[in-house]
C-alpha cells in the first residue's frame, strides 16, 4: 500500500470526497426524495446514482493506495561516483538508465518523481487528486475514476432537470433550499465534468500515442513498435474481457519488467 504525506495531496483528497458525498446528498435528498420518492423510477435512479458514486470512490481509492510502479531500490548500495564525474555513461543500449537521485538502475520508460522521491515505471504524471503518481500499475484505476466522475456529473445535471420538471410547484423555504443546492450541484458538476473530460481525453491520447506525459514533455520517448489500439489499451487495462476494463473491483496482473539488469557496462 502506498500513501504520500503531501499537503497538497491531502487537500485534494478532502475536496474530492466532500464533493462526491455532497453530490450524493443533494441528488438523493433534494432531487429524488423531493420529486420521485413514491415512484419506482425514483428508487431506480437512487440505486443507479449511488452505484456510480461507489464505483468512482472504489476506483479513486485503488488509484490512491495502489503501487503506481515504484522501481525497487537495490538491496546493496551501488557506487555511481564515476557517473557524477562523467567517466561512465548512464544509458544502456537496452533502454535501462541510472537514476542519480535514487542511485539505482531503472527500466525503460521509468522516470523520477520529485514528490514521491522514487522512480516510477511508465510514469505519466504525479496527480494531487489521488495523492499518488499515475504509472504503469494504477493508470487503469485513475482512468476509471475519471470516467465515473464524468458519468456522475452528467447524471446529476439530468436529475436536476428531471426533478424540476416533475415537481415545478415547490414553493416557500423548501423551494429556496432546493434552488440553492441545485445551483451548487450544477456548478460542481460542470467544473468536475469539464475537468475529467479534459484529463480523460489527455489520458486516452497518451495511450493511443504510446507516449506518457513525461515523455512528451522531455521528448525522450524511445522508439517503439507500432501497436494496435486494442493492444495499447490492454497494456493499461489488462488482458481480461473488455467488459471488465471499467470495473475497479477486479485486478490485473501486469507483465513486470526485470527488476534491474544483471550488469551495467559501458
Amino acid at each position: 500500500m502506498v500513501f504520500r504525506s503531501d499537503p497538497c495531496g491531502f487537500v485534494c483528497l478532502i475536496i474530492t470526497y466532500v464533493a462526491l458525498f455532497y453530490a450524493d446528498y443533494v441528488v438523493v435528498k433534494h432531487l429524488i426524495m423531493a420529486s420521485m420518492a413514491e415512484t419506482l423510477w425514483g428508487a431506480a435512479n437512487a440505486v443507479v446514482y449511488n452505484v456510480v458514486i461507489f464505483l468512482a470512490m472504489a476506483a479513486h481509492l485503488r488509484a490512491v493506495f495502489s503501487d503506481p510502479g515504484i522501481v525497487p531500490l537495490p538491496s546493496t548500495s551501488l557506487d555511481f561516483s564515476d557517473m557524477h564525474t562523467g567517466q561512465r555513461k548512464q544509458d544502456r543500449s537496452d533502454g535501462w538508465t541510472v537514476c542519480m537521485k535514487c542511485e539505482t538502475y531503472r527500466p525503460p520508460r521509468a522516470h523520477h518523481c520529485r514528490i514521491c522521491r522514487r522512480c516510477i515505471r511508465r510514469m505519466d504524471h504525479h496527480c494531487p487528486w489521488i495523492n499518488n503518481c499515475v504509472g504503469e500499475y494504477n493508470q487503469r484505476y485513475f482512468i476509471q475514476f475519471l470516467f465515473y466522475v464524468g458519468v456522475a456529473s452528467v447524471y446529476a445535471v439530468c436529475l436536476v432537470a428531471l426533478s424540476w420538471i416533475l415537481d415545478p410547484g415547490v414553493e416557500g423555504h423548501r423551494k429556496q433550499v432546493k434552488l440553492i443546492h441545485t445551483i451548487v450541484l450544477i456548478i460542481e458538476s460542470m467544473l468536475f465534468g469539464m475537468f475529467v473530460l479534459a484529463i480523460g481525453c489527455d489520458q486516452m491520447s497518451s495511450i493511443f500515442n504510446d507516449e506518457t506525459a513525461v515523455e512528451h514533455v522531455k521528448k525522450d520517448g524511445p522508439r517503439r513498435i507500432k501497436k494496435s489500439k486494442v493492444s495499447l489499451l490492454q497494456e493499461v487495462f489488462g488482458r481480461g474481457h473488455p467488459c471488465l476494463w471499467l470495473c475497479p473491483l477486479t485486478s490485473t496482473s501486469p507483465v513486470h519488467q526485470a527488476e534491474r539488469p544483471e550488469e551495467y557496462t559501458v
